[in-house]
C-alpha cells in the first residue's frame, strides 16, 4: 500500500468541514492538522465564525492538532488564509487541503487559488452535492450537529441548540422548498456545531441559552461545553 497523502482540513467545527474530513479519510487521505481562520468581526463572506472553546475540544475528540489564525480586518482574509496554508505545509508537511465548500463559488475559487499558489492540491468532496440528499446523508452517517445561528426566514428558531434528527431534516427540506433558504446553510442562513461524529473519540456536551433577535434571527449561545467519553 502506498503512502497516504497528508492533508490539512479547513475546519470550522460545523457539519460541512466535519463531513469533508470523514470523506477524506474514507478516500484514503491522511488528515494531520485542522486549520481554522477566526474572523474577529461579525460578518465574513469567506469564513464561518467558530466557537474557539468548541474547536479545541473537537480537535481533542479527533486527536488532531489545531492551528488557528485570527483575522482582525476583512481586508486581511486572503493573506491570513495564505499564511495558514503555508504554516500547514511547512510545519505538518501537508500536501493537500480539504474543504467542505458546497455551492459558494467565491469560497471555492479562493481556496483553490491560494492552495495553488502554495503548491497544494485541493480535495472538495462536497462540491455541488445535491443538498437534500446531503442533509439526509449527514444524519445517516452519524454526523450529529446542532444549529447555533439562524438568520433566514423559514428556518424554525425552535431548532436552536437542538441536535438535528431525521424528522428535523425532512421538515427543513419541506421548509426550504417553501421559503427558498439555502438548505446547506452556506452563505450564513444558519450555522452549525458538530457534537459527535464517527471519528470523534469523545462527545461534546454544550450548554447555553437561546437568544431570539427577531422573528427570523436567533442564536444559541454556548456558555459551557465539556467532553464525554463514548461508551464502548
Amino acid at each position: 500500500m502506498g503512502v497516504k497523502l497528508r492533508v490539512g482540513v479547513l475546519f470550522t467545527g460545523g457539519k460541512d468541514s466535519v463531513m469533508a474530513l470523514h470523506k477524506a479519510v474514507g478516500s484514503g487521505l491522511r488528515p494531520v492538522v485542522l486549520l481554522t481562520a477566526i474572523p474577529l468581526y461579525r460578518y465574513s463572506m469567506l469564513y464561518h465564525q467558530p466557537i474557539f472553546t468548541c474547536l479545541q475540544l473537537q480537535a481533542k475528540a479527533l486527536e488532531l492538532p489545531l492551528e488557528t489564525i485570527g483575522v482582525y480586518d476583512p481586508q486581511m482574509e486572503l493573506t491570513s488564509l495564505r499564511l495558514l496554508m503555508r504554516r500547514a505545509k511547512v510545519k505538518y508537511r501537508v500536501e493537500a487541503i480539504v474543504t467542505g465548500a458546497i455551492k459558494s463559488r467565491y469560497q471555492f475559487r479562493v481556496f483553490n487559488d491560494i492552495a495553488l499558489e502554495e503548491g497544494l492540491k485541493v480535495y472538495a468532496p462536497l462540491w455541488m452535492v445535491d443538498e437534500e440528499s446531503y442533509l439526509r446523508e449527514l444524519v445517516k452517517a452519524g454526523i450529529r450537529f446542532m444549529l447555533i445561528s439562524i438568520t433566514s426566514m423559514g428556518i424554525p428558531l425552535s431548532l436552536l441548540g437542538k441536535v438535528v434528527e431525521k424528522d428535523d431534516v425532512e421538515r427543513l427540506i419541506a421548509l426550504s422548498r417553501r421559503y427558498g433558504f439555502n438548505l446547506s446553510f452556506e452563505g450564513g442562513d444558519a450555522e452549525t456545531l458538530v457534537v459527535d461524529a464517527p471519528l470523534f473519540k469523545y462527545i461534546l456536551a454544550p450548554s447555553g441559552r437561546v437568544e431570539v433577535v427577531s422573528e427570523f434571527e436567533g442564536y444559541y449561545v454556548v456558555e459551557k461545553v465539556k467532553l464525554l467519553r463514548k461508551r464502548s
